[in-house]
């Protein structure tokens, strides 16, 4: 059978497919953020998978390269690496995945290095205009970053990014190419609940700020914006014993891009495309980040609905046994992805395994049932193991 599906499938991978029903019934203009390189806009490990797409001020892990390189240096071990694989849109079609490896080692007591490498694969598309030819279409991340603890309770990161998109259906198309960058701070203190030791932490983030990237590149200089995001978030954590406690919190996101301007009525195509050049394809990435803020057509009540939501909690026994749930929300104009996440873990001294599993609240969400698994391994505990056996 030809895989020609997959054309059509990426074409939504914004994942919108079915908010244009939501949109009918609430009488709302449907007006989403569009970028490129949609694959870096997807959660790509277990622990944030499976509470609500959460990451930026959760405890220190070794995934916290996407979420926030600067909590590397409040990690207890020493070094680590971890391999998540999630299948993409299976819910709709099989062959499409997302794979993504990462890895830190903190220097001395102050600092950290990290980095990650995430490979996002369509498979096997045969294009029928094409004789027959078969094409791989993948988009690829690479970056590295380093981080610092400024005093006993901040730290910064910053990571390079460079992202290359192969989503070209013809042998003679160019792969667009793009360069980006991450600005993270991490803050962690305690206080005390009665005789419960309990730490406060918040995260922010800039990801993916950057040039543009040109999916097209020789046939016209229409480049997108790169999903630029700024995520806040805040996490607490209550021990109930020496063995229980709990986790909770809260994170907002913002597509820092701007929103494509609409065809206003009466407006004829020439007229409408010669503007969207001028108020949109001319914007520079970083003039694009702050016009981002004040755009919207919709004026302030639209701005607000770009706000994206993320509810997480975590029950942690004895750093062995975690479960996880969370939520998701976005307006129904800005793409209405709306869903439960659930998950757990199990960590040993040389490995951690995730695993997280998303419950959709809309009929025919393409992510309902998306599932994504984590490997992670301790390499200090590595170490103890391998020198047990010598002895």
């Amino acid at each position: 059978m030809k895989r020609y599906l997959y054309i059509a499938v990426l074409l939504l991978s914004t994942l919108v497919v079915h908010a244009q029903g939501g949109m009918d019934e609430l009488n709302e203009a449907f007006n989403p953020e569009v970028y490129g390189v949609t694959s870096l806009a997807i959660t790509p490990d277990a622990r944030a998978g499976s509470m609500g797409d959460m990451g930026v001020a959760t405890e220190a892990d070794i995934n916290s390269q996407y979420w926030n390189c600067a909590k590397y240096p409040w990690n207890v071990a020493r070094a680590g690496v971890s391999a998540s694989y999630t299948p993409w849109l299976r819910k709709i079609v099989s062959g499409i995945n997302l794979a993504n490896i990462q890895g830190f080692y903190r220097i001395g007591d102050y600092s950290a290095i990290s980095a990650s490498l995430r490979y996002f694969g369509i498979g096997d598309v045969e294009v029928p205009n094409a004789e027959g030819m078969t094409f791989r279409p993948y988009e690829m991340a690479i970056d590295v970053a380093y981080s610092r603890m400024l005093t006993r309770t901040f730290s910064m990161g910053i990571a390079l990014r460079f992202i290359l998109s192969n989503l070209n259906f013809s042998d003679q198309a160019t792969s667009g190419k793009a360069f980006a960058a991450d600005i993270s701070m991490y803050r962690q203190g305690y206080f005390m609940i009665g005789s419960r030791e309990c730490s406060m932490s918040w995260g922010l983030s800039i990801n993916n700020l950057g040039s543009k990237i040109n999916m097209n590149a020789g046939q016209d200089n229409r480049a997108d914006f790169l999903p630029t995001t700024l995520r806040l978030g805040l996490n607490m954590t209550v021990p109930f014993n020496q063995f229980n406690r709990i986790s909770f919190g809260v994170e907002a996101y913002k597509l820092c891009i701007p929103t494509k301007p609409v065809q206003r009525e009466g407006e004829t195509d020439e007229a409408y495309h010669i503007r969207l050049d001028e108020e949109y394809y001319s914007v520079s990435s970083i003039g694009g980040f702050f016009k981002s803020f004040g755009d919207a057509p919709g004026g302030f009540g639209e701005e607000f609905k770009e706000i994206r939501w993320s509810f997480g909690a975590e029950y942690n026994y004895n750093d062995r046994f975690m479960l996880r749930t969370g939520y998701h929300y976005e307006s129904p104009s800005k793409g209405n992805r709306q869903y439960f996440t659930v998950g757990g873990g199990f960590h040993m001294s040389v490995f951690t395994v995730d695993a997280a599993y998303c419950i959709a609240t809309n009929p025919g969400n393409p992510l309902d049932q998306t599932m994504r698994f984590t490997l992670g391994f301790d390499l200090d505990g590595m170490k103890d193991l391998f020198n047990r056996k010598r002895r």
